[in-house]
């Protein structure tokens, strides 16, 4: 009976590794790239030259309707690593969360107990603090936003000054990462700079902008691009009629329209900052293919937001909860699980990376995560998934214009309910069928009065089911 039980139980492991592509002896190598900034479309403008980036959608599968829950770097980024909400894991905006940032239990630590070599490179961003953090094997960060230009980096606790432009040093620090030699299977997170501007925070949680708010590709790559033409979408400078929390007027700000709109030369400096890190992707490939472990490594490439361009009138904001700001490009590699050239479009949020990489990786997911295992949606199961999800944002004084904007948004396949915390009468309801660019402000109306109060009952639930 006793080995009647064992090998039922070990039928069972191996049957589960099988259904993942692996095998036992054989975990995947996972490489998480991570960009600062990148809205959901810019890699597919047509003048954008990213070819290694599309080939990870090319050879592996793009998540056609992927979100990021909170729109604020630090909030978001520690929502990747934990799966929680920022409700929940306490990292709520983008000032000094240092001390709480060594305590979140991610996939970094949980991966690493579970048997993997983990290394962290880049921007940690929930804090000044460049230590390294539980968890990671080999650390190389800096402090705060760090700088663009000669960067110092905390390397396993001791300091380096690297000459030279951030995302090549930290393709660099990537590259003699993956040429040592591993005996267990390995997890690299590159958390890039790029395609944010040249900000430098300090310890009292204060920001200074050496860049004059100007987004600095490498040399090389200054002229690329040149007199492209940027597509608009069609809410591009277009005031926010409808929208009061828009509408407020703040100090002697101009109001929001064709004035305030990103120029067309800031657009092209950020994808020429991509170009840096395009060129690291492509080392990536070619050093995994000499080591003849391509395909037996995931590769995952996301951002922690979107950004505006103009949208309504805005440009540097984010933070809010429309869909240039929530939506990002979510790529992945691994043709063990994935078919090639494949798509996926049911939700994925940025609180389901944890999961998704604790179940590859065979480790166990503590009970308080939000998100979900992508894994089933990568072996094309149909299997019952969410219809909604909860965006939320706490305000902070970063930017006057959206001072006392914390909102709470619930966004399903249709409509998009945003209801302001700290602004009465302001919620805003979009029939994203009807009105895909969030123009016409629907809250108030008679006729969706029960469509309004559906939202805020299901709003309500995520919530109350989050805690």
């Amino acid at each position: 009976m006793r080995l009647r039980y064992i090998f039922t139980l070990f039928a069972a492991v191996v049957m589960s590794q099988i259904a993942l592509g692996a095998d036992l002896t054989s975990r995947p190598n996972i490489i998480f790239i991570l960009i600062d900034d990148l809205r959901w479309d810019e890699v597919d403008y047509p003048f954008v030259k990213v070819p290694n980036i599309q080939r990870i959608a090319r050879e592996g599968v793009r998540f056609r309707n992927a979100f990021v829950t909170t729109p604020l770097c630090s909030p978001s980024r520690a929502s990747y690593l934990t799966g929680q909400y920022a409700h929940k894991h306490g990292i709520t905006d983008n000032r000094d969360h240092s001390p709480r940032s060594h305590e979140l239990v991610t996939f970094l630590r949980l991966l690493h107990d579970s048997g993997y070599e983990t290394a962290f490179l880049g921007k940690w961003h929930m804090g000044v603090d460049d230590n390294p953090r539980p968890g990671v094997d080999h650390w190389v960060s800096v402090k705060g936003q760090g700088s663009y230009f000669d960067p110092e980096f905390n390397v396993n606790g001791r300091r380096e000054t690297k000459r030279g432009y951030f995302t090549d040093i930290l393709n660099e620090y990537a590259l003699d990462f993956l040429k040592q030699k591993h005996t267990k299977p390995f997890l690299l997170y590159i958390s890039h700079k790029a395609v944010h501007p040249d900000l430098i925070q300090y310890a009292d949680g204060s920001i200074s902008d050496p860049s004059g708010g100007k987004f600095i590709p490498a040399e090389r790559h200054k002229n690329l691009y040149a007199d492209a033409e940027v597509p608009h979408r069609p809410n591009y400078a277009k005031p926010p009629e409808g929208k009061s929390s828009l509408l407020r007027r703040i100090g002697d700000l101009p109001p929001l329209g064709p004035k305030t709109v990103t120029d067309d030369e800031t657009i092209r400096n950020r994808l020429r900052m991509l170009a840096s890190v395009e060129g690291g992707v492509a080392d990536i490939f070619n050093t995994l293919e000499n080591q003849k472990q391509l395909d037996n490594t995931l590769i995952i490439f996301t951002s922690d937001e979107g950004y505006f361009y103009g949208e309504h009138g805005l440009s540097a904001e984010r933070r809010l909860a429309y869909e240039e700001s929530i939506r990002i490009p979510l790529l992945m590699r691994w043709p063990k699980l994935i078919k090639a050239g494949s798509s996926i479009d049911q939700f994925a949020l940025n609180i389901d990376i944890t999961p998704t990489l604790l179940e590859i990786g065979g480790a166990t997911a503590p009970k308080e995560i939000h998100g979900h295992s992508l894994v089933p949606l990568l072996r094309g199961e149909k299997v019952p998934w969410r219809d909604s999800f909860l965006i939320e944002y706490f305000s902070d004084k970063v930017f006057p214009r959206i001072s006392k904007m914390g909102y709470q948004a619930l966004r399903d396949e249709r409509w998009k309910y945003i209801h302001y915390t700290e602004l009465d009468g302001m919620d805003e309801l979009y029939d994203l069928k009807a009105d895909q660019y969030e123009m016409n402000n629907l809250a108030g109306r008679p006729e969706t009065g029960e469509t309004l109060a559906k939202m805020r009952g299901k709003l309500q639930q995520v919530l109350d089911s989050s805690k």
